[in-house]
Parts: structure tokens; sequence; C-alpha cells
């Protein structure tokens, strides 16, 4: 998979120091538009822009300017992406309106989020008939335990370093009833919970016993 990042969710990550969790979920890579980077992370983030940069020169993160998007071909195409999805979120999300607006050109699979306020890109794109998955943080946590790749304990100290830095004041159990919901008892499409069966069954893990444990460690 790989995935458009959005600006709270790569302070967020790096604040803490877990921004591996992004490169080991995302093999095929993570990238931002070059707003993001240069608006957004200088107003917000500058506390993390040096190690942030360091990613982007190595590779690990992938920039996109419009340059490099004229280059390949497809900057009209963002350009739209961004007009029309101006008009569905709030003049305060432009962040939110670069990163899913890059998705959709480049043909990512998910976008990166922290914001799950209503109207917000994360609810909203779990409503929309779209292809873009949105994960948050805690979404990535317990799908990289899933995947066996944190146990249980690692997940839940994980969570908290993260949780801790944002100041979310976030709730693990919560989110992990809110994931359930979502992509097994009553998901919003039913392609989501295909795709995690899926994706248990790559890694050879019965979703249920795996929820039993985490339960049990919380």
């Amino acid at each position: 998979m790989r995935a458009s990042l959005d600006t709270n969710v790569l302070i967020h990550l790096y604040r803490a120091g877990k921004q591996k969790l992004l490169f080991d979920f995302f093999n095929e890579g993570v990238f931002i538009y070059e707003q993001i980077r240069n608006i957004e992370l200088e107003h917000h983030g500058k506390d993390v822009l040096e190690v942030i940069d360091q990613d982007i020169t190595t590779g690990k993160i992938g920039l996109f300017s419009d340059d490099k998007l004229i280059e390949l071909g497809v900057y009209k195409m963002f350009q739209n992406n961004v007009k029309d999805n101006k008009l569905l979120y709030n003049p305060g999300d432009l962040g939110e309106v670069y990163a899913i607006s890059l998705a959709e050109t480049l043909g990512a699979y998910s976008l990166i989020t922290d914001d799950i306020k209503q109207g917000g890109p994360y609810m909203s794109l779990l409503q929309f008939d779209d292809e873009i998955m949105p994960f948050t943080f805690a979404d990535v946590i317990i799908l990289l335990y899933l995947s066996g790749r944190l146990d249980a304990g690692q997940s839940v100290i994980t969570f908290d370093s993260v949780n801790q830095c944002s100041n979310l004041n976030w709730v693990f159990k919560a989110h992990l009833k809110k994931f359930i919901r979502r992509f097994w008892t009553e998901p919003y499409q039913e392609s989501e919970k295909k795709w995690l069966a899926d994706y248990c069954d790559t890694y050879h893990n019965d979703f249920w016993e795996k929820i039993k444990e985490l339960r049990r460690f919380l």
C-alpha cells in the first residue's frame, strides 16, 4: 500500500519518534504535496521539520511539487481535484484538501490523517463511495498489530506515546471499538470488511482472536 499524508499525522508521529509506523505499513511509499511541507509544516511543525526533511532527502517520503506533477502529466488533474475538494471541506482544511487531491491524482489507496471531526476528511471519505481509504495513527497501529508486526504491549505503548505527544487525548479502547465497527460489525463499505478479512488472511491471523488478545491487555 501507499499513502498520501496530512499535516497533523506527520507532526504527531514525528514528535513521538514513531514515524517508522508509516514506513513499516505503507511499503509502497508515502508522499506529501509541497504546500504541506512549505506552509503547513513551517507554521505548525517547525520542531520536527528537520527530521522530516531528512526523510524526504533519503526518499522515505516522496515530495510532489507542481513541477513534478507537470513532468508526470497530471498537474491539470491535480488542479481539478483541488478545486472539487475545496467545495467539500472547510477553508481551514486546506492541508487535507491537498493530501486528498494528491492521493486521487496519483492513485494512492490511502489517506493518513488524525482529523476525525464530523465533516472532516476522515469521516467524509468513509461515507463517500471513494477508493481512498482514510486511516488515523490508531488505525495503523491496530493494523500492524493484526499483522503480527506489533504485539499487544507494543501497540498500547506506541499508541500512548503518540497520543501524549499530540495532545489529542484519545482513548485506545474507544478507537479499537471504532475500528471494529468500521471494518467488521457496521462497515460503511462492505469492500472494507473484505479488505480487512483478506489482510488478516495474508498474515494467517484470526481477526477475533487477535482482538480478544488486545482487549485482555487493555
